[in-house]
């Protein structure tokens, strides 16, 4: 077995959010030394130096052993302002920098994955189901955020870090903050446990993959660190790959396989959003690249649907949830 002092350390920026959580967890049980960014995100220059000050020390824990930067930060949502998303390209200006800051040596050693948003830059593209090869078209400012990230990222494998870019199906699972309006898994949840009505803005034939967090960590992981043995030897790369379930279901199916799990009809309200232009409704997704990452079992939806309402339940019991508090 590895010793893991010789491992590469890794560091998660956004470790607290869901998708963050589980891939540390993910990368612990594969015996990785795994270190958890800690950054005041909303103060600009004390955000500049965490995130400064958190590569320093990446590298120093590194030691030789090779490190790896996960970008799983973002409070962005479809409906979010320019002026909202640009603190998180700042973010994200400043973590390429102080990267690129470092020596040549240092680079090779490094890999690097950006969490983009599967639904957000394709929302304006033809002919689903979407792959790799599909022409990327974002309706919102959220898709457009997304796709810039992207670009900024891969600027990175030019200086010898290899990129791994995850466009992400729509996640769901335990522990996901209910107080941001996305997530539909979730929201029905909290609409059964707290009778309020939760919103609907899409028609309920709308398609969408729905991708429970554990899998998707698996994959994000999987994906960095999987090694090209074709690749030339010394270059870097920089991939992108879709990371999904690979099922589609409509929003109408979610409601009854939610119905049937919960034993009752949740509360939902069909409504109009100026958003729901933004929102596409055919959203499958396929896969073409490094699909032997995809040959493995999934969390099925009906066992990870009662798991995310379990863990809402557990947490409207306690009190110990954002976003429910306020509601009852």
């Amino acid at each position: 077995m590895t010793d893991p002092a010789t491992r590469p350390v890794v560091l998660v920026l956004g470790a607290r959010g869901l998708l963050g959580r589980a891939v540390v967890k993910e990368y612990a049980q594969r015996g990785h030394p795994v270190v958890p960014a800690q950054v005041r995100w909303y103060d600009d220059e004390a955000a500049t130096a965490d995130l400064r000050a958190a590569i320093r020390d990446l590298v120093a824990r590194a030691d030789g052993a090779g490190w790896r930067v996960v970008w799983s930060a973002g409070a962005g949502v479809t409906s979010s302002t320019v002026a909202e998303l640009s603190r998180e390209r700042n973010r994200q200006e400043t973590l390429v920098a102080e990267l690129l800051s470092l020596s040549e040596d240092e680079r090779l050693k490094g890999r690097v994955f950006f969490a983009s948003s599967a639904g957000g830059v394709y929302s304006g593209s033809a002919y689903p189901p979407f792959t790799e090869d599909t022409r990327p078209v974002a309706l919102a400012h959220y898709g457009r955020a997304k796709l810039a990230g992207e670009a900024l990222f891969t600027t990175l494998h030019a200086a010898g870090i290899e990129v791994r870019i995850g466009r992400l199906a729509n996640l769901y699972g335990p522990g996901q903050d209910l107080a941001k309006p996305q997530g539909l898994i979730s929201q029905l949840s909290r609409s059964h446990h707290t009778a309020v009505p939760v919103n609907i803005y899409v028609s309920l034939d709308t398609l969408r993959d729905y991708l429970y967090v554990d899998d998707a960590a698996r994959l994000v992981v999987d994906l960095v660190e999987h090694v090209d043995d074709q690749a030339e030897p010394g270059a870097a790369t920089a991939v992108v790959k879709i990371l999904a379930s690979g099922r589609s279901v409509s929003v109408a199916a979610l409601l009854g396989e939610m119905n049937r799990i919960v034993k009752r009809r949740i509360p939902v309200v069909l409504a109009a959003s100026p958003h729901s232009r933004q929102q596409a409704r055919d959203l499958r997704l396929r896969s073409c690249v490094l699909t032997e990452l995809d040959a493995r079992p999934t969390t099925s939806l009906t066992v990870g649907v009662a798991a995310t309402n379990a863990d809402v339940g557990a947490r409207f019991r306690s009190r110990d949830v954002s976003g429910l508090r306020r509601l009852v």
